[in-house]
């Protein structure tokens, strides 16, 4: 830059001016863009500069946009976004513009902004996180946002002395540095180690190790032990440290092994002396000691802090696997649980991908196999996400459930799921019985869920192909497909998975054929009889058995409807490449070891490949070792490709469990990711190789179900006309199942369409919930129990309450929720719910059903709705509704010490911090998130007034001096919000209350509102700008802050 104002560009090769750019008013700043230099100037105008093309005459820039009312102070940029901050006047003077504004450098039109209210003076991008800014004002106020997220920032002071002159980002992001007028550094950290990576004008002396001590002197004689020499640290098994597999019971007198029971039953006897051949399958490594797993470890949360320190266990190098028995990622994980419930159990030790598993203390979890394996056909997850969007009559809908469990799993990320409502549904299909598929929690060897998930691929699929039927007005998925199915339309599953065909009748007695239409959705496989010895062998590779299943050619005795004879009769299906289905779903039905062998891997290499051609035509052929492209092939060949497939693990003791293989789809799979395949055992999720995934080594691993696209296809299906957003005016609508409602009892108003909310809206919410099963444990004779199934809560009660607004504290749902469950306990001490409630004929509430209330649910999270609640995590998970964590505010974790390890509750925290008295006969949905709603109102406002440490410190004290139990009124007064020394009641309130009227913590908030009975108090209304002052930050941790190279006294992390 130059005084004459004009840009200057410079070849740094030899000094030369390549370019001179004429700038009418004086340039501030510069930044330089991957694509443009971007220039602000004291006119508060914003230039690109492209200087790629050739200098136009007359033309300083490429765009100019006004972006401030006052001069440019910075301009940063991060992919196609531009920030720029600025100067604005007030009464004549400059200050800094309060207004980021974001600008896009394709048009260079304004994106959007947000304020900084103590006015930004510094700007700079997170290194890492392209859409975070840090923003500095110059008395020491850092934000630190996301733009796509405004509302959630990070706010920090520093304790500067003078103003600050620079700021800067370390490139990890890991520190921020700022420079103020005095020569002061004032360092920002998030990093957990206490040592500095770097030497300030303090270096720190360098640490010596000691000196080793010199061995004590040891008199040897006869008698010396041994083991006073010590050994040395080791971190590796030790030779001498004797694995348990390795020692005998008795020590000197090992048992001898047990017989076979193969060589038993060839066994003879010649002279008393017994002998007999080894078996085939007995054949093969005789030296590999066969040891039982070690017992595993109890992976809970609560036992983190003891597990810091160690590494976990190293597997044993001595499991070897053997093709009779299952690896370990294959076999059964059981959910162990402890005193804190199902919540304190680590799922994320057993899935460290991005995919997200199913829980399994449920009955028909069965099924999960099953739903991952639709859930990577992405199609199939279409439709199912399309159908929740709908409004669907029927309260049992398998295809809702199955599209609310589908975006769980799409948005969860690699957190763990669960199908409850899903598998809740399944005995409320009326056919449920007739396909028994029906689990009733009996022991897994005496259940075949092989073919039981077979039995239950069929049910689905009948049951949300009708469910999705919304003739005549059914959109065409497929079009390619359109004259296949005549005049009609046919539901959106049967446009992918159905084969519409022919079958060809002919008489043997009179040759005679006739045709009669055909319709299928599954394919069962039929696999070649057993052939003497002296037929001609038949095709036993995959494609041949699927060529001849699709055709199904087979022979029955019946009557001809020309010659009128009862003869035999041969029956084929009739088929065309055009009416192979964009997704070939297979049940495998493997009934004998004969059939089984054919899967199992052999010297010829794998039965089982990525890609299959069948050619109806001609005889088929298979494709192997291709990746993921395809050459054109010839015609009448049509290629499909594994997708996913469910696999039923087979314990040694014939036990049954279900497994699904799945091949993630390309678009949702991160870069990052070194594998294609993963392997969906419940919780536990991994990848593996091709090898490991498409290889049947041995009798333990049988497959079941399996999912093919077709390659043609596969870009050809049309989404377009399917609905993906769902109607908001369900949060308008008043619906009710109760016959009996009382319209006095009725306290929620339901939202207009003018307060529908929007991305960040806050609101507050709460549930009850009722017992519908008993815990089921089991106690051993020293006293001690096991819980082998814990007790299953369902929802009974959900309040939402509006969180800002003319409004705010206001319910707009209150749903009472229909069961026709049997309830075991209504818990109406904790939960307020009463017999009759939930009955349509009885209940004087608002009852609705719950997928209702769940669609409401839904909806409000799609819409970008912030919750405020108190034990949040518990309530979602009994609801079985995944929220993302961002869109969550959870009180039980605002008010938290970790190192104290304690979680208070919330009627403590209310007696304490807001002077209220809940809770005290029934709990009650609308009471517990109204004060979960104040409570965070209560935070916003200490921590605006820095005093919410001490708050916190004050109120585990009380909660140690009081047992975590508010006193009752004629024993304890509620403490003073004074009772921190030195802490003002302006410290929690904005202003000064008139000591003439009852005061409740942060109720000015709510202008005019009444509280429910017993805390029924009016409040003075109070000025809008006065009752708008909350700051929405919730930072998971505070970095902590160095002053000038020293680590001092920062704000403890939360």
């Amino acid at each position: 830059m130059s005084n004459k104002a004009e840009l200057l560009v410079i070849n740094p090769t030899n000094g030369v001016v390549s370019r001179q750019i004429q700038c009418p008013t004086q340039v501030v700043c510069l930044h330089v863009s991957p694509s443009h230099v971007l220039s602000g100037s004291s006119d508060g105008l914003l230039r690109t500069h492209d200087l790629r093309a050739p200098t136009k005459r007359n033309s300083t820039s490429e765009h100019i946009v006004k972006a401030h009312q006052g001069s440019v102070q910075a301009i940063e940029s991060s992919g196609n976004w531009i920030y720029s901050i600025g100067w604005s006047s007030l009464n004549g003077r400059p200050i800094p513009d309060p207004v980021v504004k974001i600008f896009d450098s394709r048009n260079l039109k304004l994106a959007s902004s947000f304020n900084f209210a103590a006015g930004p003076s510094f700007l700079n991008v997170h290194p890492v996180k392209s859409t975070t800014l840090v923003l500095t004002s110059n008395s020491g106020v850092v934000n630190i946002v996301d733009v796509l997220n405004p509302s959630l920032g990070e706010f920090h002071q520093l304790d500067v002395a003078s103003y600050l002159t620079s700021s800067a980002i370390s490139p990890n992001a890991g520190y921020i540095s700022f420079g103020d007028a005095e020569g002061i550094i004032h360092v920002l950290t998030a990093s957990e180690n206490d040592a500095e990576p770097f030497n300030g004008f303090e270096g720190r002396p360098v640490e010596w190790a000691d000196e080793p001590a010199e061995p004590p002197e040891i008199t040897w004689t006869d008698e010396t032990p041994l083991n006073l020499i010590g050994m040395p640290y080791y971190s590796d098994y030790l030779l001498s440290s004797y694995d348990k597999g390795f020692q005998s019971v008795p020590e000197y007198y090992p048992p001898p092994m047990k017989i076979p029971p193969q060589v038993l039953a060839s066994l003879r006897q010649v002279e008393g002396v017994s002998f007999a051949q080894l078996p085939r399958e007995l054949q093969g490594k005789r030296n590999v000691i066969s040891i039982p797993p070690p017992k595993k470890q109890g992976r809970f949360r609560s036992e983190k802090s003891r597990r810091a320190g160690g590494s976990p266990p190293p597997e044993s190098p001595y499991d070897v696997q053997s093709g009779d028995s299952a690896p370990r990622h294959y076999q059964r994980n059981e959910i162990e649980y402890s005193k804190f419930g199902v919540e304190d159990f680590d799922f994320a030790f057993y899935n460290k991908t991005s995919f997200s598993g199913l829980e399994t203390h449920i009955l028909n979890s069965y099924t999960n196999a099953l739903i991952q394996a639709m859930h990577y056909v992405l199609p199939i997850r279409q439709i199912a996400k399309s159908h929740i969007t709908t409004s669907c009559s029927r309260e049992y809908c398998l295809l809702c459930e199955l599209g609310f469990v589908m975006r769980m799993l799409e948005d969860a990320k690699g957190i763990n799921c669960q199908a409850t409502n899903f598998c809740k549904t399944i005995p409320n299909i009326h056919s449920a019985a007739t396909y028994d598929v029906i689990d009733y929690g009996r022991e897994t060897h005496t259940v075949n869920y092989g073919a039981k998930i077979q039995f239950f691929n069929r049910f689905i699929v009948e049951n949300i192909k009708v469910e999705g039927n919304i003739e005549p007005s059914n959109p065409s998925l497929a079009p390619f497909r359109q004259g296949i199915f005549q005049d009609k339309t046919p539901s959106p599953l049967s446009q992918l998975l159905s084969i519409e065909s022919k079958s060809v009748i002919t008489c043997t007695y009179c040759r005679n054929s006739n045709e009669k239409p055909d319709s299928s959705h599954i394919i069962d496989l039929t696999y070649p009889r057993k052939i003497p010895t002296n037929e001609a062998s038949q095709y036993s590779d995959f494609a041949s058995i699927l060529r001849n299943s699709l055709i199904r050619d087979y022979s029955q005795k019946a009557t001809c409807q020309s010659c009128k004879q009862v003869a035999v009769q041969n029956i084929r299906r009739s088929l065309t490449p055009e009416l192979l289905p964009p997704i070939l779903l297979l049940n495998t039905s493997i009934h004998n070891d004969e059939q089984l062998k054919l899967w199992q891997d052999s010297k010829n290499g794998r039965f089982l490949q990525p890609f299959v051609g069948v050619d109806i035509a001609t005889s088929p052929s298979q494709l192997g070792g291709l990746s993921s492209t395809l050459v054109d092939v010839s015609a009448g060949l049509v290629w499909y490709e594994l997708r996913s497939m469910v696999i039923d693990v087979k314990g040694s003791d014939q036990s049954s469990h279900l497994v699904c293989i799945a091949k993630v789809p390309e678009v949702e799979r991160n870069r990052a990711e070194k594998y294609s395949w993963y392997l969906f055992n419940d919780f536990t999720v991994r990848g593996i190789s091709e090898e490991d995934a498409l290889s049947f080594p041995g009798r333990w691993k049988v497959p079941a179900v399996l999912y093919y696209e077709r390659v043609d296809m596969q870009d050809g299906l049309d989404f377009s006309g399917l609905p993906m957003t769902q109607d908001p005016s369900i949060l308008s609508q008043d619906i009710s199942l109760s016959v009996v409602r009382d319209p006095s009892r009725k306290v929620h108003e339901l939202l207009q369409l003018d307060e529908l909310p929007k991305p960040g809206t806050i609101v507050a919410i709460d549930a009850e919930f009722v017992q519908m099963q008993l815990e089921e444990t089991e106690v051993f004779g020293d006293g001690t129990r096991r819980i082998l199934r814990p007790a299953r809560l369902g929802l009974a009660r959900v309040s939402v309450l509006r969180g800002s607004g003319p409004k705010e504290g206001v319910p707009f749902i209150d749903d009472y929720i229909h069961t026709s469950e049997e309830i075991v306990n209504y818990l109406s001490e904790f939960s307020g719910i009463h017999y009759g409630d939930l009955s349509p004929q009885m209940s004087a509430h608002t009852l609705v059903p719950l997928k209702v209330a769940y669609k409401k649910l839904r909806l409000l999270i799609d819409l970008g709705c912030i919750f405020v609640g108190h034990g949040l995590a518990k309530d979602f998970r009994i609801i079985n509704i995944f929220v993302p964590p961002e869109q969550v505010i959870d009180t039980v974790d605002v008010y938290f010490i970790p190192e104290r390890q304690r979680r208070i509750s919330l009627r403590f925290l209310t007696w304490f911090v807001l002077e209220q008295e809940i809770q005290q006969d029934e709990h009650d949905s609308i009471e517990d998130a109204r004060s979960a709603l104040l409570l965070y109102k209560a935070f916003q406002a200490m921590e605006e007034a820095h005093t919410f440490d001490d708050k916190l410190e004050e109120i585990y004290r009380a909660g140690r001096e009081n047992n975590w139990k508010p006193p009752s009124a004629a024993k304890a007064s509620p403490p003073p919000m004074h009772a921190t020394p030195g802490v003002p009641y302006s410290t929690f309130f904005p202003r000064p209350f008139s000591p003439t009227f009852p005061v409740d913590a942060l109720a000015n908030h709510f202008q005019g509102f009444t509280l429910d009975p017993p805390f029924r108090q009016q409040f003075v209304p109070v000025a809008p700008e006065v009752a708008a002052f909350s700051m929405p930050y919730t930072p998971p941790r505070t970095p902590s802050h160095h002053h000038s190279g020293r680590r001092s006294q920062g704000q403890r992390p939360r």
